[in-house]
């Protein structure tokens, strides 16, 4: 019985690394498509809303630098060449906004991650978002939010949580909302892909 349930254990474990293989390849493949292009991403929301999570997955076994400053952190990470990841905590501290825009010049696009579990901070969430978006630097960035903890009991649906989020009244940007679980990398491929898109649109124009 107990070598039964050691080979059960092995069977799964062989199935979950399989499984993030997979992922990351799909992960891979996808940022390929921004080849030609330098591209910088922000990924922002609120805290506990799965970023450092869904940054894990973006790493693709590259090395996350930290840099911390005034009331946040900063993580930026190159999962292939050209194309940078930043990551950092929307936080509500009025004497650090000053500082956000910063990291808005020269963005190419935004991904805005939401705890779709948690409708009770959608408002906040919809807050920040709106004042990102309404910046001068960030005028006219594409963004894909990703409605994350899909796997959650009570989660709100992607047209959910785009109606909460009051994403049909923001004008001069175009916007997907992506259902995903970030521990699982469920919807991050399809989210990424939308993304690109959407940015090779922007730089365009």
């Amino acid at each position: 019985m107990h070598k039964h349930k050691s080979k059960l254990l092995i069977i799964e474990a062989e199935k979950t690394f399989f499984s993030y293989g997979l992922l990351l390849s799909a992960l891979h493949q996808t940022l390929m498509k921004f080849t030609g292009y330098e591209a910088r991403i922000l990924l922002l929301g609120l805290d506990a809303a799965g970023k450092t999570t869904i940054l894990y997955k973006l790493k693709l076994h590259e090395t996350v630098t930290t840099i911390p400053t005034v009331g946040f952190n900063v993580e930026t990470v190159e999962p292939i060449r050209n194309v940078k990841f930043t990551v950092w905590d929307v936080g509500g501290q009025d004497k650090i906004r000053s500082l956000w825009k910063y990291y808005y010049q020269n963005t190419d696009g935004l991904i805005f991650v939401v705890d779709s579990a948690d409708p009770e901070r959608f408002e906040e969430a919809r807050a920040e978002l709106i004042a990102i978006l309404e910046t001068d630097e960030m005028r006219g960035v594409p963004f894909v939010v990703l409605a994350n903890k899909q796997d959650l009991p009570g989660s709100r649906r992607p047209g959910e949580v785009s109606e909460e989020l009051g994403l049909r009244k923001i004008r001069g940007h175009q916007w997907h909302v992506q259902g995903c679980c970030a521990t699982t990398g469920d919807g991050l491929v399809e989210g990424l892909e939308t993304l690109t898109d959407l940015v090779k649109q922007f730089k365009k124009k």
